[in-house]
C-alpha cells in the first residue's frame, strides 16, 4: 500500500481524550473528512484495494460506513446498500440484534437489497469489537449474499474485532491502526 496516503490518512484522524466517556481516547474519523485530500487518499486506497474483485454490491453500516461505502461503490460501478438502526428504511426490511457493552442493538436491511450469489464487500469506519459488522455479516448471508471481507478505514486491534470478524470466515482490511481503545 501506500505509506504517504496512509501517513496522510492517520494524521488527519484527530484524537479526543476521554469521549463519549472517562478513559476512551476517540479517533475522530470525521476530521479525515473534512481534509478533501486525505479523503480522497482513503477513497483511493479502498478502491486500489477492490477493484476487479467482483464485488456486486458495497455494504455500509450506519452512519459513517455510508461516508466510504458509497463513494467506493461509485469508484467500483456497483450497487451500494445501507444497514441501519430500526424504523429508518421503508421497504420490507429484515432485522439481526447484537451485544453491546451495556444492551443490545439492532440493524436492519431492505429485503430486496441483497439477492442470491451478490458478492458483497461490508465497509465501516472503525473496526473495535465487531459486533456490528459481525450482525451485518448474519443480514447479508441471510438473504443469500456471500460475503467474505470487511473493509475499515481504522482498526483498533487491541479490542479484538479483528479476530472475531476472522473466526465468521472475514479477510478484514485496515487502512490503519491505533493503540487502545
Amino acid at each position: 500500500m501506500n505509506t504517504e496516503k496512509i501517513s496522510l490518512i492517520k494524521a488527519s484522524i484527530k484524537s479526543i481524550p476521554d469521549y463519549p466517556k472517562a478513559g476512551i481516547l476517540f479517533r475522530d474519523v470525521t476530521s479525515l473528512m473534512e481534509d478533501p485530500v486525505a479523503y480522497k487518499a482513503t477513497i483511493d486506497l479502498l478502491v486500489d484495494t477492490y477493484k476487479g474483485m467482483g464485488f456486486t454490491k458495497i455494504v455500509g453500516t450506519e452512519a459513517r460506513g455510508f461516508l466510504f461505502g458509497a463513494p467506493l461503490a461509485l469508484e467500483l460501478g456497483v450497487g451500494f446498500i445501507p444497514v441501519r438502526k430500526p424504523g429508518k428504511l421503508p421497504r420490507q426490511t429484515v432485522a439481526q440484534s447484537y451485544e453491546l457493552e451495556y444492551g443490545t442493538d439492532t440493524l436492519e436491511i431492505h429485503t430486496d437489497a441483497i439477492v442470491e450469489g451478490d458478492k458483497v464487500l461490508m465497509v465501516d469506519d472503525l473496526l473495535a469489537t465487531g459486533g456490528t459488522i459481525e450482525a451485518t455479516t448474519k443480514l447479508i448471508r441471510q438473504l443469500g449474499g456471500v460475503v467474505e471481507h470487511a473493509a475499515f478505514v481504522i482498526n483498533l486491534p487491541e479490542i479484538g474485532g479483528d479476530k472475531r470478524l476472522q473466526g465468521l470466515g472475514l479477510e478484514v482490511f485496515s487502512i490503519c491502526e491505533f493503540d487502545g481503545h
